[in-house]
């Protein structure tokens, strides 16, 4: 069988099995399965038993479990409520201020947890029927929290970016610094958007009087303050200690847990009970993430052995293309596929074949991949299958899908406009990483 066959029959297989609907570990099992049987015969399943032993025991992935718990333990622990109020009364006499609270929360929330779905979904059941309430335009809310909850994979800590650096065979710790200026940047190009919005537009909002009188902020700026630092604290636990080279990024992870553990208890929200349901869901998750992990080495090694990846590398050095036009293509083929398919599924398929196609055009790995990192993330806010959209959907199930869709399209172009300004200038990405490499 040649490798073309091999290929294209593999990714056709699989994608037909997501199609129909059948879970991504089922999905890849069973490639892997089929593969195995067809190339190997029943001795491969020696290679796919050592594939799982390796993945299970591979260091990095430890890191994923202990951020997950953190993010649970942060969302049971009182310190969204305590962050939302903060917020809400620093933001200040600004109209259209709910817009600017969406955004900054989320980026916030980013921080401590990196689940998009969450966020999306806390958000549409607290902020999006305050905002409808006080007069805010439908559509523009409905799209900041969108947007807001599509910074949530980029910033640190990021359970997304370890699986792909680990995937990527990148320094893990690398990915996770390189997502702050970026996740800056688009936070900043989201709050530019909503501003010129209102100001273009001031029926958008309702009146800033009316917006204060009816917030009725009880606490001064200074309260407000010192109730974020203990989230302040928790973050520069995980990302601090990791910059600063104190800690690998599984270390910075287990103190962020005991961090998050001591948020818990200055907002008085620790129980055992919720530590234990936090570890059952994080175990749950955390289970489920490796067993695709498993799944998607074993495919890869598949890929290897029938050459499929060294011969793309050697059609694609034939074609002889611009460097800058490969990876506007690289970038281009997920940002299409992920609007119609499983994120991480095709994430998996897609890292092993841009391997060495990034050794032939030499890119930066750590630029690279936090660009595909951004486009992974457009693909949840993409129509019509983007997974945030059907979170912000159940958390408001009275607002139309359509109109959903027609919200997400001005932020999705914005991350567009993101990742064509971080193509340009690199060094937004690579500046922190090379930082804390010296």
């Amino acid at each position: 069988m040649t490798w073309w066959m091999a290929l294209s029959g593999g990714i056709g297989l699989l994608l037909g099995l997501l199609f129909l609907g059948i879970p991504v570990f089922v999905a890849f099992l069973i490639l892997n399965i089929a593969g195995i049987l067809v190339l190997m015969g029943p001795a491969g399943f020696g290679l796919f038993a050592n594939s799982i032993y390796t993945t299970a025991t591979t260091t990095a992935l430890a890191t994923v479990p202990l951020f997950i718990v953190m993010g649970e333990i942060l969302f049971r622990s009182g310190a969204m409520e305590a962050v939302f109020d903060s917020l809400d009364r620093l933001v200040g006499r600004i109209r259209g201020r709910q817009y600017i609270l969406c955004i900054l929360l989320s980026a916030i929330l980013g921080a401590l947890s990196g689940a998009a779905m969450a966020v999306a979904g806390l958000l549409g059941r607290s902020l999006f029927p305050e905002m409808r309430r006080r007069g805010y335009d439908t559509r523009l809310s409905a799209g900041t929290i969108l947007g807001g909850a599509c910074l949530d994979p980029i910033i640190p800590p990021s359970v997304l970016a370890i699986l792909i650096a680990t995937l990527a065979e990148i320094s893990t710790a690398g990915l996770l610094i390189a997502g702050i200026i970026p996740g800056l940047l688009l936070m900043c190009l989201f709050l530019i958007y909503v501003m010129y919005r209102v100001w273009r537009d001031p029926s958008l909002a309702p009146d800033v009087t009316l917006d204060m009188d009816d917030a009725k902020p009880k606490t001064s700026a200074t309260v407000a303050v010192l109730r974020i630092l203990p989230c302040a604290f928790v973050f520069f636990m995980v990302m601090g200690l990791i910059m600063f080279g104190v800690a690998t990024p599984t270390e910075a992870a287990a103190t962020g847990v005991f961090g998050a553990m001591i948020v818990a208890v200055i907002y008085r929200k620790f129980s055992w009970q919720m530590l234990v349901q936090s570890l059952t869901t994080a175990a749950t998750v955390s289970a489920l993430l490796l067993v695709i992990m498993c799944c998607a080495v074993m495919f890869s090694q598949l890929m290897t052995f029938t050459g499929a990846t060294r011969a793309v590398a050697e059609v694609v050095a034939h074609l002889d293309m611009p460097a800058i036009v490969m990876l506007l293509a690289m970038m281009a083929l997920p940002f299409v596929l992920f609007m119609f398919l499983d994120q991480l599924a095709l994430m998996l398929v897609l890292i092993p074949i841009y391997q060495p196609l990034l050794k032939l055009y030499a890119f930066d790995p750590i630029w690279f991949w936090t660009l595909f990192l951004i486009v992974a993330t457009v693909g949840g806010l993409t129509p019509p299958f983007g997974y945030v959209l059907f979170a912000l959907k159940s958390a408001a199930p009275d607002l139309p899908t359509t109109e959903i869709y027609r919200a997400s399209w001005p932020f999705v172009w914005l991350i567009v406009l993101g990742l064509g300004i971080l193509i340009i200038f690199p060094d937004l990405v690579t500046f922190l990483p090379n930082l804390a490499r010296q």
